[in-house]
């Protein structure tokens, strides 16, 4: 289980989390049940437990599911819909579950196999289907159509040479900030409910949006954000958050 894909959601000044689960050797619907009945009695009561308002208003647990189409909608369905074998559905380890769209059939899957939504994760624009941001609106339609959310995912840039050194076609350089406000407002203009941000501090994927200053060692150059300030994409993340906001509440006027 990860936190790698960040929600930046805060309620009375603190963070709230949600849990993005990985495809762990022999995740099964199954197995995937005990986890969230795990997770909901072990954390459920905690004030930063996050919880998403549902299109019917109910108040449940989000959970992000990457590479969910390892898993067979059939698989899925025993878990997500009330007819399922195990189904969590209307019990109390309900949520709201959120699969991972890659390839365009993909969405099919998602939608057989009970899953509440959808979410692209990618940072690099154009590395999958669901990643692209030309993709965005017609992946939203779908969604809207059959009740599902679409969560695009935005990042501030992507480069992963040092770790993947063939990968070097999927870079996407920062250009200052340029990058992450085009993707922000790619994101906005399908007018989703959530926006996840794909950032980790792990750096070899170029992904960080904390604070950073110029760093080199022997064997490594570290990015940094210069000619801008050390906090210069936390800043980039508070305007467009705030932005986001005051959008949304228009679109609900």
């Amino acid at each position: 289980m990860g936190n790698k894909t960040q929600c930046p959601s805060e309620t009375a000044g603190f963070e709230l989390v949600a849990f993005h689960i990985q495809p762990y050797k022999g995740r099964t619907d199954q197995s995937m049940h005990d986890n969230i009945k795990y997770i909901t009695d072990k954390y459920g009561k905690h004030s930063a437990f996050y919880r998403f308002r549902s299109s019917t208003g109910r108040i449940l647990p989000l959970f992000y599911v990457y590479d969910s189409y390892l898993t067979p909608p059939e698989s899925w369905a025993e878990l997500l819909t009330a007819k399922g074998s195990h189904s969590v559905r209307g019990t109390p380890y309900d949520g709201i579950f959120v699969a991972l769209i890659v390839e365009e059939r993909h969405k099919h899957d998602i939608l057989a196999s009970g899953f509440d939504g959808m979410y692209t994760y990618f940072a690099s624009n154009g590395f999958s289907f669901g990643s692209s941001h030309q993709n965005w609106k017609a992946i939203k339609t779908f969604c809207d159509a059959n009740n599902l959310l679409f969560i695009p995912s935005v990042g501030p840039g992507y480069v992963d040479t040092a770790v993947r050194p063939w990968n070097n076609h999927n870079t996407r350089n920062r250009v200052n900030g340029r990058y992450y406000e085009t993707s922000l407002q790619a994101a906005l203009s399908v007018r989703p409910e959530i926006v996840t941000i794909t950032s980790f501090n792990q750096w070899h994927e170029g992904t960080q949006i904390e604070k950073a200053v110029p760093k080199k060692t022997v064997t490594r150059l570290y990015l940094d954000y210069q000619p801008n300030q050390p906090g210069h994409y936390l800043e980039l993340t508070r305007q467009w958050a705030e932005n986001f906001n005051k959008e949304k509440d228009k679109w609900l006027m």
